[in-house]
């Protein structure tokens, strides 16, 4: 296959390049190009933890007469996907002036539900109604993308039984807890041919029946038979598979993805080049003394005496108070 080397070199110049496969309301893929196995693994990592959404935080039950404990139905809550489209103009609980939450780093929740019939009664997600001042009027609402529009199911009551609580939903990530990861789960392939031998396919009879290759495999240019192995190869195409858990869109997910990283990198330039001394970020406390100050000629000074090393407990020696130590005169062994 005839290339051109200067296309190359221009491609490659151009930074990473994204090629999008497949987008619709639950799942994105797409092939990341010209980088490398680390950027790609943090684009990764950062689309799983750390970006921001909101999830049921606080619990306030006035009423319950179900079942179920006060702690298992606060744990079911917080677990409902919430819509985040606007958490940004959020402030997170611990950035906010208020003392516990307010309408600037919270959305509040109600549910209130009696059975009043003689059947058992079912509590979903739809009986949680956002109350209060909004950013929008779709942030915290819960996710519901059932046929029946009910959403998740959170618990049932027998009649007479009643549960009335109110639910505060705080702005967070899935390093803190998993009820705000934003995916559901993260696809993340490269080199599907194994070309690169990163992978030792175990197997009993054949590889190719046990191990099928992948849908990205025909994105790929097979290996040749006799093709020799190129040690110094890297991956450099990368295939993601980004599913919503719910509180935002796929695409969405990406795109702040992107847009955490980039602020994490830019965090990091500004600290490495702010001010003149470079990594120490422009820090004007208080420095380490320089060797002539500390006496590198003479030894330092301490309270107990002056020069060497030598202190209020004896000399050169090893004499103290209490007499001659073991060790003799010149350290060692008397």
């Amino acid at each position: 296959m005839d290339y051109d080397p200067m296309a190359i070199d221009e491609a490659e110049s151009l930074g990473p390049v994204i090629k999008i496969s497949q987008a619709d309301s639950v799942r994105t893929k797409f092939e990341l190009s010209n980088t490398d196995l680390s950027f790609a693994n943090s684009l990764r990592r950062v689309m799983l933890a750390e970006i921001p959404t909101l999830a049921i935080d606080l619990v306030q039950i006035e009423e319950n007469s179900s079942v179920l404990a006060d702690e298992f139905i606060a744990h079911r809550l917080g677990l409902i996907p919430l819509n985040a489209e606007g958490v940004d103009a959020l402030n997170y609980s611990y950035d906010c002036d208020c003392e516990e939450y307010c309408e600037r780093c919270s959305v509040t929740l109600v549910l209130h539900a009696k059975c009043t019939g003689d059947e058992n009664m079912q509590v979903v997600a739809r009986d949680l109604v956002p109350t209060g001042d909004r950013v929008n009027q779709v942030l915290g609402t819960p996710i519901i993308n059932d046929a029946d529009g009910l959403g998740p199911l959170i618990l049932k009551l027998r009649p007479t039984q009643e549960v009335k609580i109110t639910c505060i939903a705080k702005k967070g990530t899935a390093k803190e807890h998993a009820k705000w990861a934003p995916s559901a789960a993260i696809g993340f392939e490269y080199d599907p041919h194994n070309k690169l031998h990163h992978l030792d396919l175990w197997y009993e009879q054949d590889p190719k029946k046990e191990w099928p290759p992948s849908e990205y495999a025909a994105w790929e240019e097979p290996p040749q038979e006799g093709e020799p192995f190129d040690y110094d190869a890297v991956p450099n195409r990368f295939y993601f598979n980004v599913e919503t858990a719910g509180p935002l869109p796929p695409d969405t997910i990406v795109a702040e993805g992107i847009k955490v990283l980039q602020l994490k990198l830019a965090g990091l330039v500004r600290e490495l080049s702010d001010g003149d001394d470079g990594a120490n970020g422009g820090y004007d406390g208080p420095r380490s003394p320089d060797g002539a100050e500390w006496g590198q000629d003479q030894g330092y000074t301490t309270p107990y005496g002056n020069g060497g090393n030598q202190s209020s407990w004896g000399g050169a020696g090893g004499t103290t108070p209490y007499g001659t130590t073991p060790y003799g005169a010149s350290g060692g062994w008397a």
